[in-house]
């Protein structure tokens, strides 16, 4: 395998293009969206491209014309939805439910309240710094009726599906690819990636993986990858620094000793959920999490200790996905 790291999550400066393939960038979805593609199918990039803008104008909450901008205004109502926003609300109870609350996606007045009411480059940073915290659940009152395709939220609640919305979205521009017969092929969406095939002369993709120390560089044959980090989305309220991940127990940034929680699976979906829950429940219970579930993932604390889950190892993270993926 030739040295040096030709994809990272995010970009580091001494990333490389494998020969053969051509890279893509586009923004979308509050990030840079990476596309990998064999120079013959270099143009499939628009289409990926145009998969992941459709998806932001459906599922965007910063777009105020977006489908979901739209439900989360008549919360307390009955409301058709497209067959996209259905299955991405389903999906997101789903991870709920299978997690105890711990994944909530009704957490987004919190979010709002604690400042992070706008894309992130415009967060107004001299916000009031008065919150009183409120804690998350109000996913286990929303109502989905699949046969008439409609949606109830309470009242007071609204939905956030950012991190899912951009895991998922991953996974169908992946499946659109194989089934063009695209490969290799990789799709990054600012941390949530998945590849297959392999790059001539390549026995897996070499992935960085952000860090706050030096790019951790492991190993992916096939499947996914994703991280959540407290590090990346970071602004001031006024004099309380704030983050976006927040804990549904609280309704404030959760608090503990992770700084990045990066989880292989066989979707991005399940690595963007599994990365998230470990990162909310801190190292021991985090570590205990992915065991459980079999899922190999890296922790970096806060004061640059590394913790391998699961078994993650070059070979062992890979060949674990592959077995899932069949």
């Amino acid at each position: 395998m030739p040295a040096g790291p030709p994809y990272s999550s995010p970009p580091v400066p001494d990333q490389q293009t494998p020969a053969g393939l051509e890279r893509s960038t586009f923004a979308a979805m509050g990030t840079t969206v990476t596309v990998l593609l064999p120079a013959a199918h270099a143009r499939r990039a628009v289409a990926v491209e145009d998969l992941f803008r459709s998806w932001e104008d459906c599922l965007s909450r910063f777009l105020p014309d977006s489908e979901l901008s739209r439900l989360n205004a008549r919360a307390g109502e009955v409301v058709r939805v497209s067959r996209l926003l259905f299955d991405m609300v389903d999906a997101a109870l789903g991870a709920a439910a299978a997690t105890e609350g711990v994944f909530d996606p009704t957490m987004l007045l919190q979010i709002r309240e604690i400042g992070y009411d706008r894309t992130f480059g415009k967060i107004a940073t001299d916000g009031l710094t008065s919150y009183r915290p409120r804690p998350g659940g109000g996913w286990r009152q929303i109502r989905l009726d699949p046969g008439n395709l409609t949606i109830r939220l309470p009242q007071g609640a609204g939905l956030d599906l950012g991190g899912i919305a951009k895991g998922m979205a991953v996974d169908a521009a992946m499946a659109q690819l194989l089934e063009a017969g695209v490969s290799p092929s990789a799709v990054d969406a600012g941390g949530d990636l998945a590849v297959q095939g392999l790059p001539d002369g390549y026995d897996s993709w070499p992935i960085a993986i952000e860090t706050n120390g030096e790019p951790h560089v492991v190993s992916l044959r096939a499947g996914a990858l994703a991280t959540s980090s407290v590090g990346r989305r970071r602004w001031r309220q006024g004099a309380v620094e704030r983050h976006h991940l927040l804990d549904p127990g609280t309704g404030l940034p959760v608090e503990n000793e992770i700084w990045s929680a990066s989880v292989v699976a066989d979707s991005c979906r399940a690595a963007e959920i599994a990365a998230k829950m470990a990162l909310l429940l801190g190292h021991l219970r985090g570590v205990s999490y992915l065991e459980q579930h079999h899922l190999p993932g890296l922790l970096v604390l806060k004061d640059g200790r590394q913790i391998l889950a699961g078994p993650w190892s070059p070979q062992e993270a890979a060949l674990e996905c592959n077995r899932q993926a069949n």
